[in-house]
């Protein structure tokens, strides 16, 4: 893994469905994120997203990338264009700055309207020797990050 290094992109469909249960997952009951007559009374075309779950699939982009070994240190978003049912969000994510086992990633999401979600994601892969996952766990085999990052990527 090094500096500069692009995640592939992930496309999440919005629907109705997501973004109604991730508010009541996350304990939002906020109209405007189930109620699309109350949305439009308040001045949005329709229900839109919280905040929470896009912090949640931004946590699961990076852990789907980096196997489940990986340990997000810290996310820190900022919302943009909301995401409405029917777009498609597309995240995307680039390696800004490597330091031992321990990564900062940039990403950005992506909707029909603009960027929805701006921000930077710090992830640690723990190595086997730390003792951080059992030794039987495949994302704690590899000896370095470079490896984790390359068997994530498909990569020889």
């Amino acid at each position: 893994m090094r500096a500069g290094d692009a995640l592939p992109p992930l496309e999440i469909e919005i629907t109705r469905t997501l973004v109604v249960a991730g508010a009541i997952a996350s304990r939002d009951y906020q109209d405007v994120h189930h109620d699309a007559e109350l949305a439009r009374q308040k001045g949005s075309p329709d229900i839109f997203m919280n905040i929470l779950t896009t912090n949640g699939l931004v946590g699961r982009y990076i852990t789907d990338h980096f196997g489940p070994g990986a340990v997000l240190r810290g996310v820190a978003i900022r919302l943009g264009a909301p995401n409405y049912p029917g777009d498609t969000m597309v995240l995307t994510g680039r390696v800004e700055d490597v330091r031992g086992d321990t990564a900062t990633v940039r990403i950005v999401g992506a909707n029909g309207i603009g960027r929805h979600v701006t921000g930077t994601v710090t992830v640690t892969l723990p190595r086997a020797e730390t003792g951080a996952a059992p030794a039987t766990d495949p994302a704690a085999d590899p000896a370095t990050v470079q490896d984790a990052v390359r068997d994530a990527e498909g990569r020889t």
